[in-house]
């Protein structure tokens, strides 16, 4: 019998209010949801183009914690994306906030964030190719 596989992951956020939270979700970054669980209402699972994220609101505010919070420039979440620029516009047109980038990183990745209600920073990258992945076109002897 093969072993099982993991085929995905789906991260979870602490939110103060899970109704608004997966509002603006949906209206700034074009997730959907098809309802929320618990009595009373209190979870909500997200997706967009085969990623999810469930929210979950938190009995007490002061639980909603932001990671950059704790330490310096940690995002929640990090989602990959087939491009980073066309993403950032798209969300930049919807109204998000924008928290940093678009930006190349030193670790192979152009990135941005965004910051949510809760301030919860989620980023998002574009692995970029390592320059010896990159075709140049030469130009042709005699011509600039």
């Amino acid at each position: 019998m093969p072993p099982s596989k993991l085929t995905s992951g789906a991260p979870v956020l602490l939110v103060k209010d899970v109704f608004a939270a997966a509002d603006h979700y949906r209206d700034k970054l074009g997730f959907a949801y098809n309802g929320f669980f618990g009595e009373p209402p209190s979870f909500c699972i997200l997706h967009r183009d085969g990623c999810h994220l469930m929210l979950k609101q938190a009995e007490d505010p002061k639980h909603v914690v932001p990671h950059w919070t704790v330490s310096p420039k940690l995002c929640n979440v990090y989602f990959w994306v087939t491009d980073a620029d066309a993403l950032c516009r798209e969300f930049k047109e919807r109204g998000a906030t924008i928290d940093y980038g678009p930006c190349d990183q030193p670790y192979g990745c152009r990135e941005f964030g965004i910051q949510d209600l809760d301030g919860h920073d989620i980023s998002f990258g574009q692995v970029l190719p390592k320059p010896d992945e990159v075709s140049f076109i030469q130009p042709k002897p005699g011509k600039r």
